[in-house]
């Protein structure tokens, strides 16, 4: 899927590779996720390389981004444990293909004409060492069997190797440096785009942008990231504009298959609940992560 097309639905609703030949060594492999939360350390969730793009290019530390993967976990997978899902793998019953990885990359079909599961196949080539990398090269790399039609990738093995391979991947590095980066591409960059040219720079705001991106896509028709934000006013107060993007996403957040009802209510209100809270920073945040997230998936 791409940023100026996006307009794909997730599951349940579940860098461009600027990392120098320096950087792009070994992304060291996450604890688990109540392992590392325990011992207070959401920095051991990422790699250094990774930690310090996501530094550099949105501004947010470690333990934002660790809250802000909480936030978009439980109604994707309906846990915090972000960190266990880097193979994640399951066919979807909609015609859109697999859902693969901790921000749920589809393989596309026809729900789902513009996914971004075959851009996550050529960077995860292009980490690996790939001189001219591609979709087939990533495929390859994996041991696992497709082919392109159009922009949508079938998958031709069955659904049980092809995940049972995906699956194996949980701690490759390289596979999580590739996941990373397609994130970044897809949805995180233009996220913090939009949050910046409102003046705004806020976890809480950045991750609302990026949960609503890809829940909804980042562009394209009225329901994705783009056109939520065109129909949220052009108040300059953070916490007045972001009352209205939440008031707004809440209209559409249960239609379209985006979330089953009412997941998707229940999502938005745990951003809505911590920036009325005050918990902007998202930082020293974990019981009220907790809090906002205590909801049962339907």
């Amino acid at each position: 899927m791409t940023t100026t097309t996006n307009s794909k639905i997730k599951r349940k609703s579940l860098f461009s590779i600027l990392l120098s030949s320096a950087i792009a060594a070994t992304l060291l492999v996450a604890a688990p996720a109540q392992q590392s939360h325990a011992a207070g350390n959401p920095d051991a969730n990422f790699s250094p390389a990774t930690l310090q793009f996501l530094k550099t290019n949105t501004g947010l530390d470690g333990e934002q981004w660790d809250n802000i993967m909480k936030l978009v976990n439980k109604p994707e997978q309906d846990s915090l444990d972000w960190t266990k899902f880097y193979g994640y793998c399951e066919k979807l019953p909609d015609k859109r293909g697999y859902t693969m990885g901790i921000f749920g990359a589809t393989t596309g079909g026809a729900n789902d004409p513009n996914p971004d599961g075959p851009t996550l196949f050529k960077k995860y080539d292009e980490v690996s060492g790939a001189s001219n990398p591609s979709i087939q090269g990533g495929l390859a790399r994996i041991g696992v069997h497709g082919t392109m039609k159009g922009a949508i990738l079938e998958i031709t093995d069955s659904g049980s190797v092809f995940c049972g391979k995906i699956n194996a991947l949980q701690n490759n590095s390289k596979w999580r440096d590739a996941i990373w980066s397609t994130f970044y591409d897809v949805y995180i960059k233009y996220s913090v785009q939009q949050a910046r040219q409102r003046g705004f720079s806020s976890a809480l705001t950045i991750g609302s942008f990026v949960d609503t991106a890809l829940n909804q896509g980042s562009t394209g028709d009225s329901g994705s990231l783009e056109g939520v934000l065109s129909r949220s006013g052009t108040s300059k107060d953070e916490k007045t504009f972001m009352t209205s993007f939440y008031a707004k996403r809440t209209l559409i957040v249960d239609t379209n298959d985006y979330n089953q009802p009412p997941n998707g209510k229940n999502r938005v209100k745990q951003w809505s609940t911590l920036l009325k809270n005050g918990e902007t920073d998202l930082k020293n945040a974990d019981a009220a992560i907790v809090q906002v997230t205590n909801w049962e998936m339907k």
